[in-house]
């Protein structure tokens, strides 16, 4: 555990934390047999997902949180546990001086002859890389860098021959036309070595329909299916235009031709307003379940006022139909849906709180160790947050950077899940000195903070806001009597926020009842995550009181 000096504050302390979900779209009962989408609610952006050993696995972006890469495990592809994370080690991987949306990349997931294999980049942080595990609740291996492979969205493949390969994004071989102008290339590998090896060839030169300058052609997969090799991209960017798309080759090397009728998946051709819309759908992963039937995940968001959303790039499933050896995912013009039915396989109740739906969720902090739903900030340098020394609390030793640092601050980050929520915690007044309560957190540069500290004049609690480039400030205080507990709450309403406080009587208090959320929103702010949400606290015994902010 963190050794504190006579020099160092005292532990903040939190009692618990809870978050409770309340979205119109997870309103409707489900039927018997029936699961409902997203099935990773929050931002769990760009999924990969293998079956081996009778079960099911995924992997997704993390970006510059830690632990990164959660390995999360189904019996039924509807139902998911999180059982351990591809880079768990702090030696593993370094982010600070990383933008939130930096990072790790679109990781993908792949099982063979008992190891299991993802395969990721390190955005600004070490590029390609792979991490091999016996067990995927780990420990996973440290990262085996790939120099010779550039670009992004790397993935594996092993033919039915014994040969491995792998495919990733990169620059085209011929001058870049175009802004988005990108390339599927594959190359074979030494598995056993973990070593590329042989001639690099491109298979797909900007997209499907290259006379029209398509961007972002990415995240590449081949599928061996009855003799084809069948090739799925996402293409468009991550926004409104993204999709999926296909080509196949009777050789994996090609030449590989696009399937008439794509996209297999996009929502660009909805009414942007929709009720309950869902958008920004690609990025997708199949596989075969035990039935033999074809089933796929990908990424999507839920949107509120257009194109707003607060809950990043979330987690769906789908059934595939094969036509003529192509793959369809969701004929044209079709909405994806909230609730439909499942695997043939799918266990029962149908429940599958807490990943998505309406729900409570409770964290008293008596666990011995913290929950895996909580995340860090890029990498921490030291163990600021301790649930074993007094079961029951959470203690965290402040740090003096804030929210704004491109470092680590003392602050642990859960999931924002829904548009409509509540976020609340319980703690002791800090010390003298220590700032401390519950942030809603997009960025280091888009954030609130809702916190208490002690001054001359007695309790004080505060809202801080920042919102772009300029520094934080203080949107509101007050006094409040309060000596020993107080209990903060964080209200969302899709683009509105409150933030209120109880120092006892049962009664909330709203301090600021009617904040702008869309700070919050990736439209605004930018970057590939969703926000966050959970406890907070500051060292500001250095001068940082009065939310003038940290320089970065």
């Amino acid at each position: 555990m963190l050794l504190i000096t006579a020099h160092a504050a005292e532990p903040a302390q939190f009692h618990w934390f809870e978050y409770t979900g309340r979205d119109a779209a997870f309103e409707a009962p489900l039927p018997d047999g029936h699961f409902r989408n997203p099935i990773l609610a929050g931002f769990h952006s760009d999924p990969s997902v293998v079956a081996a050993r009778g079960k099911f696995y995924m992997v997704h972006s993390t970006f510059t949180y830690f632990p990164g890469i959660p390995v999360f495990e189904s019996e039924d592809l509807v139902h998911w546990t999180q059982v351990g994370s591809a880079i768990h080690r702090r030696e593993q991987l370094d982010f600070d001086g990383l933008g939130v949306s930096r990072g790790v990349f679109a990781p993908a997931i792949e099982y063979h002859d008992g190891t299991f294999y993802v395969v990721n980049t390190a955005v600004d942080s070490g590029g390609n890389f792979i991490v091999t595990a016996t067990d995927p609740a780990g420990p996973w291996s440290d990262p085996h860098w790939l120099p010779s492979i550039g670009g992004i969205d790397p993935s594996l493949f092993f033919d039915d021959d014994g040969r491995v390969y792998i495919l990733n994004n990169d620059e085209p071989d011929v001058p870049v036309r175009y802004d988005g102008h990108r390339a599927i290339w594959l190359q074979e590998i030494d598995i056993a070595t973990l070593t590329p090896f042989g001639p690099r060839k491109v298979l797909v030169d900007g997209g499907v329909k290259p006379e029209e300058n398509p961007i972002w052609i990415e995240g590449p997969h081949i599928y061996k299916v009855d003799g084809w090799y069948v090739l799925s991209n996402a293409e468009g960017g991550t926004g409104p235009q993204h999709s999926q798309v296909v080509l196949r080759s009777r050789d994996v090397w090609g030449p590989y031709v696009p399937y008439d009728r794509n996209p297999i998946l996009t929502q660009r051709d909805l009414d942007p307003k929709r009720p309950l819309p869902v958008t920004n759908a690609g990025h997708a992963d199949m596989l075969q379940g035990p039935d033999g039937s074809w089933w796929v995940t990908f990424l999507a968001s839920r949107n509120y006022d257009g194109r707003q959303y607060n809950t990043g790039r979330e987690t769906y499933l789908l059934p595939v139909t094969w036509q003529d050896g192509w793959p369809t995912i969701l004929p044209p013009g079709e909405e994806i849906p909230y609730v439909l039915p499942g695997p043939s396989w799918m266990r029962q109740p149908a429940d599958q709180a807490p990943q998505t739906g309406n729900f409570t969720w409770r964290d008293d902090f008596d666990g011995g160790e913290l929950d895996k739903a909580w995340l860090f900030v890029r990498v921490p340098k030291s163990d600021w947050a301790d649930v074993a020394t007094q079961p029951g609390m959470l203690r965290i030793h402040p740090l003096a950077e804030g929210l704004e640092t491109l470092g680590n601050p003392s602050y642990l980050a859960r999931r924002q899940q829904h548009l409509r929520f509540d976020a609340s915690t319980a703690l002791s007044m800090p010390e003298v000195g220590v700032a401390a309560g519950i942030a809603a957190f997009q960025s280091e540069q888009y954030w609130y903070f809702l916190g208490v500290r002690r001054t001359d004049a007695g309790a004080q609690l505060f809202l801080e806001r920042r919102a772009g480039d300029a520094p934080a400030s203080v949107v509101a205080s007050r006094g409040i009597d309060v000596d020993d507990t107080v209990v903060l709450k964080i209200t969302g309403d899709e683009g509105r926020y409150a933030f209120g406080f109880d120092a006892g009587g049962g009664d909330w208090q709203w301090l600021v009842d009617d904040a702008d959320g869309t700070v919050l929103s990736t439209e605004v702010a930018g970057g590939f995550v969703g926000a966050t949400l959970g406890p907070h606290a500051r060292d500001e015994r250095g001068g940082n009181a009065g939310g003038t902010g940290h320089a970065d």
